[in-house]
């Protein structure tokens, strides 16, 4: 398992910041794991997953 920082899910979705966190907030987008007091990472491979399914769908 690997996490990634919210720069490199912007770098791998596309989407912005304010997106990620709407999309969160809509239960629609992987939820990051608490690392610290104010540091969240996401995990890689759920990232790719919710990635995979929006590529999968516009078949």
């Amino acid at each position: 398992m690997r996490v990634i920082k919210l720069k490199d899910v912007i770098n791998t979705t596309g989407l912005s910041r304010s997106s990620i966190y709407a999309y969160m907030a809509k239960d629609e987008f992987p939820k990051p794991i608490q690392l610290g007091p104010r540091a969240v990472a996401w995990v890689q491979e759920e990232v790719q997953e919710w990635l995979q399914v929006r590529l999968d769908a516009r078949c």
